[in-house]
């Protein structure tokens, strides 16, 4: 009887075991890809990524530039991307090898969700007359963002001694990715200017941004949006990203109120408190 027993309670627990396992599996999967030179993405997204699976039961996996952030050539891992439910990128003036192209490419194919940060609005910078040239492009096809640094698009940001107020268009303040985000805060990333053309037709704009003490005249530009991109998916895209933003409650709550929203998941009604983020503004260090 006793043995009997045993082998019971041993087939009880393999099953709850296999249960838990599987429950586990079907939880969504976000694959963060980052390697930005400047902003430290590295560091402030694999923060979000652990309080997502501590609080909100997402499972995570962080991709980072290899050895370091200012590696353009090489981000290992991103087979992940086969895997994953949304990806999230935060990328800048990248050079990947064919290979690891293909794993976004076909990510961007699969139509599943995409977001982006700040400098993801130039997420590549191949030479002209590459083959992978048209990634330069990202930006636009990927994030409904202007295709590049510059040029026509007339990409570019109001000075690094500048800083930016923000504000919920009225329009919008219902959408669920502002829930409990307060109406207006401020933040360290110096204002992009994306209009007039981006973010492009048929995008749903957030978040406004004012720029203060800028180095020329500047105007209002939205920083956050969301939207559907060239390939069908669901997006959401910001301009901020300084890790200075990410120390600021509104800002941290867009994000995963946005991560929610992307894997249509109801948004948190109730905010599980501020995240412990203290990430220090590098710059440009070789």
């Amino acid at each position: 009887m006793r043995k009997t027993f045993l082998l019971l309670s041993f087939v009880l627990l393999g099953a709850c075991v296999h249960f838990a396992s599987a429950q586990a599996k079907k939880q969504p999967l976000i694959v963060f890809v980052t390697g930005d030179h400047e902003y430290s993405g590295e560091f402030t997204l694999p923060l979000i990524a652990a309080e997502l699976e501590k609080n909100y039961g997402f499972r995570t996996k962080v991709l980072k530039a290899y050895p370091n952030q200012n590696a353009e050539k090489n981000i290992p891992g991103l087979e992940a991307l086969q895997e994953a439910d949304l990806a999230v990128f935060y990328l800048r003036w990248r050079q990947l090898p064919p290979d690891q192209l293909e794993y976004i490419e076909k990510y961007l194919k699969s139509a599943k969700p995409v977001m982006g940060f700040r400098t993801t609005t130039h997420a590549f910078n191949f030479p002209k007359g590459d083959a992978s040239e048209r990634w330069n492009a990202f930006g636009e096809f990927a994030l409904n963002a202007p295709p590049g640094w510059g040029g026509k698009a007339a990409h570019t940001h109001y000075g690094h001694e500048s800083s930016t107020d923000v504000s919920v268009i009225e329009a919008a303040k219902k959408h669920p990715i502002l829930t409990g985000v307060a109406p207006s805060f401020h933040v360290r990333s110096w204002l992009y200017r994306v209009l007039p053309d981006y973010p492009t037709k048929g995008s749903e704009w957030l978040l406004m941004g004012k720029a203060v003490n800028p180095d020329k005249a500047a105007i209002e530009n939205p920083v956050a949006w969301t939207g559907t991109n060239s390939y069908g998916a669901k997006i959401f895209t910001t301009t901020m990203g300084h890790p200075e933003d990410f120390q600021v409650e509104a800002f941290q709550r867009l994000i995963i109120n946005a991560i929610h929203w992307e894997l249509s998941k109801p948004v948190p009604k109730k905010w599980k408190g501020k995240i412990d983020i203290n990430v220090p503004y590098r710059g440009m260090v070789k």
